[in-house]
């Protein structure tokens, strides 16, 4: 399995040999990325912020998907541990470990989740990320963990 994510994101999502286009982080990462409709609105290695919508995201009683919460969680947490790789030694990032808790359930709207980096490290990187609704309360809290990985494109 390792070698089939080295390979795909290696040369895939980060050329290390090209500036990276954070837009491609997303639109490169996998149809799930894009099947969930997920927009990134702001990209650092410190802080990611980006939409997703709750139609279509939903579980059988219309509720937001708790599932829904955690692909759009991992996504920003991915683009931003992605983000200070690159910076380190264009390298790019995989999630090892994320945890959520649902505070609150939503049925229509935009959901918004902003990833916080809590520690930028040579080999993790670790982010809070907090997905709230279109009234700004919290619906979910996720701590994502990534992996840093050196590109072998470089």
């Amino acid at each position: 399995m390792s070698e089939q994510v080295d390979a795909m994101d290696a040369t895939t999502v980060v050329d290390a040999t090209k500036p990276l286009d954070v837009t491609r982080l997303v639109d490169d990462s996998g149809a799930l990325a894009r099947r969930m409709g997920i927009v990134l609105t702001e990209a650092t290695p410190e802080r990611t912020v980006g939409t997703m919508p709750v139609e279509g995201n939903t579980q059988p009683y219309g509720l937001l998907h708790g599932g829904a919460s955690c692909v759009l969680a991992e996504t920003l947490g991915s683009v931003a541990a992605t983000l200070h790789a690159y910076r380190l030694f264009r390298g790019y990032a995989v999630g090892v470990d994320i945890s959520a808790t649902h505070h609150r359930a939503t049925r229509a709207g935009l959901v918004t989740g902003v990833a916080t980096a809590l520690h930028l490290g040579g080999a993790v990187a670790t982010y809070e990320i907090v997905v709230t609704d279109g009234d700004d309360k919290r619906l979910c809290t996720a701590r994502l963990t990534c992996l840093l990985r050196k590109s072998s494109s470089r």
